[in-house]
Order: structure tokens, then sequence, then C-alpha cells
């Protein structure tokens, strides 16, 4: 098997009740067992998702893979459908009169007579969130749109084929039917909610998927704890994901600083799954046992993910799915690597057997060796 490595220096990682009548609204039952495979999905075990459509922006990065199209828009998300991917991630914020937008920074800036305006996502109105970039209905420009990088620098949002900015709305009435949304319900990581306010976003975001999302296979995920649990006790026809870093930044909040935190959590709260950094997974591959075996489902995000090879190993070990940025990349590299139904009839094994054997991550001896000599490279990175 012949494998080729993706460059991946200028790829970074991603990032990042009380009981009442509404509960029931959103109700509608959940079977247990999560299928995140689309019925008649281009990949039938391993699923592979875009990072906020084709890809998130690197603004920074030499690579222009990384700058080619608007992350977060319809255009990327249709960009990305053209691949045989199964979801698209993207990151939902409600605006302050309650319309629930697409964009993953907490701040939006802008600049006028050289002096640069900073101002919350959720602190702006509908119409004043959309009079940022290009404008839809006349094609022209509205406020330049800037965007702060992890180092401090301001830089202007400049991508190759630009996109007016969305609403939740928009992106189930435009995008592709048959392509699932993953959901990451976004929220400040410096703010404390409290949980009306929490309940009021969720309803405002549950409110236009139960309008919209007909057959559209959907998941919900959230680095914050307790939107989690509330999206899950809010809703029974959607599977919710923890996201976790795993360890790799810590939080006030315990609950994110561990895959075994994101277990417990998970567990408790009946989630439907984990969405861990990709390199947490690979410093304790122990962990994916214990969550396979709590029959939960994982799905990994971050840099490394943009790594063929990464991916495979994944694959070996039993996770479900993963998060990229370079889709047709790895889309390929899936297609070409991971081959489960040739496998399985190769040892004479049907797709239902394969299911119900032994969670624990079975590998070759080639395969094994291989998997130690790449890890120790790989979370070097």
């Amino acid at each position: 098997m012949a494998l080729k490595a993706v460059h991946v220096s200028d790829v970074p990682s991603l990032d990042h009740l009380p009981d009442n009548n509404s509960f029931s609204l959103y109700s509608t039952g959940f079977s247990t067992g999560v299928d995140l495979s689309p019925a008649g999905s281009k990949s039938d075990e391993f699923v592979v998702i875009g990072h906020r459509g084709n890809g998130m922006n690197v603004l920074q990065s030499s690579d222009r893979r990384m700058r080619a199209v608007k992350e977060n828009s319809i255009m990327s998300f249709n960009a990305a459908a053209k691949f045989p991917l199964d979801f698209v991630e993207f990151d939902v914020q409600v605006t302050k009169d309650g319309c629930p937008v697409i964009f993953h920074d907490d701040f939006i800036l802008s600049a006028e007579n050289g002096t640069v305006f900073e101002k919350r996502v959720t602190d702006l109105s509908l119409s004043e969130f959309l009079s940022y970039g290009p404008q839809k209905d006349t094609g022209e420009q509205g406020k330049p749109l800037l965007r702060k990088i992890k180092d401090g620098k301001i830089l202007k949002w400049d991508v190759e084929r630009d996109d007016p900015l969305c609403t939740l709305q928009d992106v189930f009435q435009k995008v592709e039917p048959t392509l699932g949304f993953n959901i990451e319900l976004k929220f400040d990581d410096h703010i404390v909610y409290e949980e009306d306010y929490l309940v009021r976003v969720l309803q405002a975001v549950l409110k236009v998927v139960f309008e919209y999302a007909k057959d559209r296979p959907i998941i919900f995920s959230s680095f914050h704890p307790d939107a989690a649990k509330l999206v899950r006790k809010l809703q029974s026809t959607y599977p919710v994901y923890f996201l976790t870093n795993g360890g790799n930044e810590l939080y006030y909040d315990l609950r994110r600083n561990s895959l075994e935190e994101a277990l417990k959590l998970s567990l408790e709260n009946g989630l439907h799954g984990i969405v861990s950094e990709v390199r947490a997974i690979f410093r304790n591959p122990g962990a994916v046992t214990k969550i396979k075996e709590s029959n939960l489902s994982l799905i990994t995000y971050g840099r490394l993910n943009n790594v063929p090879e990464a991916v495979y190993m994944q694959h070996l070990m039993g996770i479900e799915g993963v998060i990229v940025d370079l889709v047709e990349e790895i889309t390929q590299a899936v297609s070409d690597m991971i081959q489960p139904s040739k496998v399985a009839e190769d040892e004479g094994i049907t797709t239902e057997e394969k299911r119900e054997g032994d969670s624990k991550p079975k590998f070759s001896q080639l395969e094994l060796t291989f998997l130690l000599k790449l890890i120790p490279e790989l979370i070097q990175i």
C-alpha cells in the first residue's frame, strides 16, 4: 500500500435545565445506536467531515488551499459537496434578535478610516451581521471584513473566492440536500452563561433545524458541556456529541480537560459520542477502547487529520470519522486506503459480523509497526 504524506506545517488545529413543557417540542424519538453514514452515503463506514465546509481559512498560510474559498459559507459547503464527503461541520451563533447565523469567531472585525472596530457577533442584529463582506442582493461589498489571528495580528479576510455571510436557514435551503450537517453550537470560552440564556439560544437553533432539516442527516456538537447536555435534553431526534481537545489545553471547567472527563460527561447525560482533538487520541490510544466499549461514537479533528497516514491509522483503531480541512486530498486518500467491504470479503466476514465483533482495535504486525513508528513523529508536529 503506497501512502503519501501531506505537508501540514501551515495547517493549524481546529479550535476550537429545569423541566418544562417546551422540552417536549423537539422530542420525536431517537433509536439507540448512532449510524453516522447518511442514507446512500459515499462512505459506508468511515465518515469524512469537511471543516467549516471545504476547509478553514488560514489567512497567514502560504498554502493557497487554506485561502481558496470563504469558510463557513454556502459556496464552501457546496464546494465540499462535490467530493465523496458525508458531512460538513460549521459553527452556529445566535444574534441578539434571535437568528442563528454561521460564523466561527466570537468577534467580527472591520475598519473605517483606518480605525479597526471589533464587535461581538451575539451583540449584533441580523441586519448588522449581514452588512459585513459581500452583499448577496446587490453584489456589492459591505463593510470590510478583517480577522484577528492567534498572535494578535489583524489581517484582511482575503480569499480567492469570497461569499456573503449566511444564516442557518440559508444553509438548509441552499446547500446540496444530501449533505449532512455537523452543527457546532458555538459559545465563548471566556463567558459563564446562565442556563436561561443557553436554553433560549438552543431553542432558536432547534426551531430552524426542525423546520428545514427534512431528511438531511444532522449531528450536534459543542465544546460547552452544559450546552451539550441541554441540547440533548431539548430534543431526542439528532445525535449530540461532546467536543474536547482532550487535555491539549486546560480550562477552568474540569469537564473539558481530558478524554476521561469527556467520557464521563457523555455517559452521565446520554450523549451519543465524542469529538476529540486527534493528538489526544494518539497519546492515549487506550481511550478508544473505553469509548467504544461504552457504546459511544468517536470522531476526531485537528491538523493531523490532513495527513493520510494519520487518518488511515485512526480507521484501524476503530475511530468512526475525521473532520478535515483538505477535503479533496483526504476524501481521495480514504477512497484509496480504506476499503472495508473488500477487507471483509477477503476475510469471509459479513459487514454485520464485523460490526458485532470485538470492540478492541486489531492490527496486523506490519500495521502495528507502522503505527509505532508514525505516532511519535505525528505528535511532534
